[in-house]
């Protein structure tokens, strides 16, 4: 699935629209940095509740195909920034994690 699949279901809000033909290869849930570096794959969209700075900067280093801020968490100004400048798909959904990896892996 690419990542414009996502932008049909009216539960994926579309904070910053990067590359929206970038294939999302799986899905990755996490909220530990160092945890989410170590084992995020290239491809991954990555469902985190995790919304400052630092998360762009980790999803541009695991080469993830979108960020996806789950259970409606708050984001930060200097985040969806850097994703305007990163041109870096951010996508806000008041979903669950859990629910969010239901919907992907349907499209997936």
């Amino acid at each position: 699935m690419i990542i414009k699949d996502l932008e049909k279901l009216n539960e994926f809000e579309f904070l910053v629209q990067g590359d929206l033909n970038k294939e999302i290869k799986g899905c990755f849930i996490g909220d530990l940095l160092s945890w989410v570096m170590a084992k995020g794959q290239p491809g991954d969209a990555w469902v985190t509740v995790q919304a400052h700075l630092n998360v762009v900067a980790v999803a541009l280093l695991r080469e993830f195909a979108c960020l996806i801020i789950c259970d409606g968490a708050s984001i930060a100004e200097e985040t969806i920034e850097k994703c305007k400048e990163e041109e870096f798909t951010l996508i806000k959904t008041e979903l669950s994690a859990y629910e969010v990896s239901k919907v992907l892996s349907k499209l997936l």
